[in-house]
């Protein structure tokens, strides 16, 4: 499989804007907190040009009700198999994969999710955006059989961003893909 990797470009943070509010419009008092997360919402970074959001919405519902109201806006539901998290994958009419939107319930401790932290810690950082940048490229020249597949070759540098970002606020490190708790035997 082939992934698609392009250079940074200025205009996600005007696709995720210009999404947030056709969101924000669509769930209004329901949506608490809107994020552009993933490579894309990290200057000078690398990425497959898909814009990623979380959405922390109260309450909460189920699959079926997102999926009513976002499959008027091109989305379609993606199962995921996550616990507490529902993925819409939004496409053009031309079938190109545009977005992501990963809906979460609110809680306190939204702004302290791995993803969340990941992304400000590459904001604060450019030295590791070169470094990421670096394996992406390298990964790409590999033939994976699935995305999946890439994304979990990336897990060694992705774990180690978010144990010093997590480490840095005070947070107990967790497992990026599991999200259990990792005891420190240090």
């Amino acid at each position: 499989m082939e992934i698609g990797i392009v250079a940074y470009c200025e205009n996600w943070k005007e696709a995720f804007e210009n999404e947030r509010e056709l969101i924000l419009a669509t769930f209004r008092n329901h949506v608490k907190a809107i994020e552009h997360i993933g490579s894309t919402a990290v200057p000078g970074q690398c990425a497959k040009p898909v814009i990623d959001i979380f959405m922390a919405v109260s309450p909460f519902r189920t699959v079926s009700f997102y999926h009513h109201v976002l499959s008027t806006l091109s989305y379609r539901h993606t199962p995921t198999g996550m616990a507490e998290r529902h993925l819409f994958t939004k496409y053009t009419s031309e079938n190109i994969w545009t977005h992501n939107l990963h809906i979460l319930p609110w809680d306190a401790e939204f702004y302290s999710r791995n993803e969340i932290l990941f992304r400000d810690f590459l904001r604060r950082r450019p030295e590791m955006v070169t470094r990421y940048n670096y394996l992406k490229e390298q990964l790409v020249l590999r033939n994976f059989s699935s995305l999946e597949e890439y994304t979990k070759a990336k897990t060694q540098f992705i774990q180690e961003v978010v144990d010093v970002a997590r480490i840095e606020k005070g947070l107990p490190r967790q497992n990026v893909w599991t999200m259990e708790y990792i005891k420190d035997d240090r």
